[in-house]
């Protein structure tokens, strides 16, 4: 077996995922957790619009005037909790929309674990694109000079970090650029490809069969340095940002990387026959195995790769804002049998349970089928923020204090679902709406509260006070508003920033 480096990048999902990463030197690393009191946000993009009033905010059909055409439920399907205005849809589905696969979907094991680090927050949006209401879920539309919330977090509390601001999904605005060009460089996300191969970009001879000297890779550079300052390139595009950008990318945060040993803190994939780190000098994070057992699939779902890297750039100290979630892939079990416009779709009967992990464009499948799609992913993304909460909390800060004690999960949504169903229809198409609601989970926030509410005749969201937090029906809660609450119960001083206070949003305020 002839097995070079690039055929273990290829094994592990391809060589397209090496990219260079931002960060600070060695000894501004070392000083971060002790200088900077950091703040870490967990933003989970939901892409397609995740419908509050299909969760938090759901509707029983004895509530609405209205019930046999309003995106309602039979009340027994309605989950709610003593002392709590936070309410789960518990259902089973006989199928996912036109794909013949059965499943269960329980929001209350969440609800009723983590209800009192719940607050919802109702808003109605700007934009039903898909690319502008992602970007503007994370903008508050442009509120504080574009910058986005992660470019906030990062640049507040990511000095000396080695790797920021860090975006594990693909193909979704939720991670574009903020229009702030004033931030430092270093607080712009850097994207991450596939997290089982991205590891291994970030040493420049780990895992090489005949990898060269650190003195001789040094050297090297030294003279490709050199020779590229001679070029015509560099004096032509001498006043590119993104030269620039690039080349400080090389220098100081490469050799920060590199003195960080994260080839041996982030490798999800286990030694072994199928991947012989071993050979090659590597081996798998030390939570390697811990991590498949809390994510059984990260080696093929997308997402729980994803939150399993998350977790580990977070535990190590490497970042303080992570991006993920699902995008518009479809993602299947490896095994099974699905033959395309073939008229077959697995097995007699259908699809065996837990076949498809993720379905076509997400959330925005909702446009076949509301109810059950909703239903689907809103179990999914509750069972990934589960997961990273109870691995953050059984990871010490310091004296006591855990990484959950200063995180924050926000569940990004482009935009809402249409509220209206055919008469009696039990599943439906839904479309875009800008009226919707946003749910946060942390220690931070004014847990187990919804602020604002829904009108169940229409299954419209409508406001609140932003200081007393008091319902106020006449009131739509503006992205700029509900950015400025989230930004505030992070901790991040905004003075100058022109943002309304949102005390309402805060704990103990």
């Amino acid at each position: 077996m002839h097995l070079t480096r690039r055929g273990l990048l290829k094994g592990l999902g391809g060589a397209a995922a090496l990219g260079a990463v931002g960060g600070h030197t060695p000894d501004a690393r070392a000083q971060a957790a002790a200088s900077n009191d950091p703040r870490f946000l967990i933003v989970i993009g939901c892409f397609g619009g995740a419908s509050i009033i299909d969760a938090a905010l759901a509707i029983k059909r004895s509530e609405s005037r209205n019930a046999d055409t309003i995106n309602c439920f039979e009340d027994a399907l309605v989950q709610q909790f003593d002392g709590s205005p936070i309410r789960a849809v518990d259902q089973s589905r006989p199928a996912l929309g036109p794909i013949p696969q059965a499943f269960q979907a329980v929001q209350s094991d969440f609800v009723r674990k983590h209800r009192d680090e719940m607050m919802v927050t109702t808003w109605t949006r700007t934009s039903v694109n898909h690319a502008v209401g992602q970007h503007r879920a994370v903008t508050g539309n442009d509120a504080w000079k574009g910058r986005t919330l992660q470019e906030v977090t990062a640049s507040t509390f990511g000095q000396g970090f080695a790797l920021p601001n860090v975006h594990l999904v693909g193909g979704t605005s939720y991670t574009r650029r903020g229009l702030d060009e004033t931030l430092p460089t270093w607080a712009y996300g850097e994207t991450v490809a596939d997290p089982a191969s991205w590891p291994l970009s970030l040493d420049g001879a780990r895992g090489l069969a005949d990898a060269p000297s650190r003195s001789a890779l040094e050297r090297a550079r030294a003279l490709r340095d050199r020779l590229e300052a001679k070029s015509r390139f560099p004096r032509v595009f001498a006043k590119s940002p993104r030269l620039a950008h690039w080349q400080h990318l090389r220098g100081d945060p490469v050799r920060a990387l590199e003195a960080e040993n994260l080839i041996d803190k982030l490798l999800l994939v286990p030694d072994g026959a199928k991947y012989p780190l071993a050979r090659f000098g590597l081996s798998a994070s030390p939570d390697a195995e811990r991590l498949a057992g809390v994510f059984p699939n990260l080696l093929r779902d997308p997402l729980e790769a994803q939150a399993a890297m998350a977790y580990l750039l977070l535990k190590n100290r490497l970042s303080v804002s992570v991006t993920l979630g699902p995008n518009g892939n479809i993602a299947i079990a490896d095994e099974v049998d699905i033959q395309l416009g073939g008229g077959r779709v697995g097995r007699e009967g259908g699809l065996p349970p837990n076949s498809i992990w993720n379905p076509p464009i997400s959330f925005d499948f909702s446009h076949q089928a509301n109810r059950s799609v909703q239903a689907f992913m809103w179990n999914r993304v509750y069972r990934i923020a589960d997961a990273l909460i109870t691995l953050l909390k059984g990871e010490e800060w310091a004296n006591g204090e855990s990484f959950w004690d200063r995180s924050m999960i926000y569940l990004a949504s482009d935009f809402g679902r249409s509220k209206t169903r055919p008469a009696g229809a039990e599943d439906f198409g839904s479309g875009h709406h800008l009226n919707n609601g946003v749910l946060c989970i942390s220690p931070r926030v004014k847990g187990n509260t919804v602020l604002g509410g829904v009108d169940p005749d229409t299954g419209l969201t409508y406001g609140f006070d932003p200081q007393t937090g008091a319902p106020d029906k006449g009131r739509e809660m503006e992205e700029k508003e509900v950015y400025a609450g989230l930004v505030h119960a992070l901790g991040v001083d905004t003075s100058g920033s022109g943002l309304p206070d949102m005390r309402a949003m805060r704990k103990g305020a």
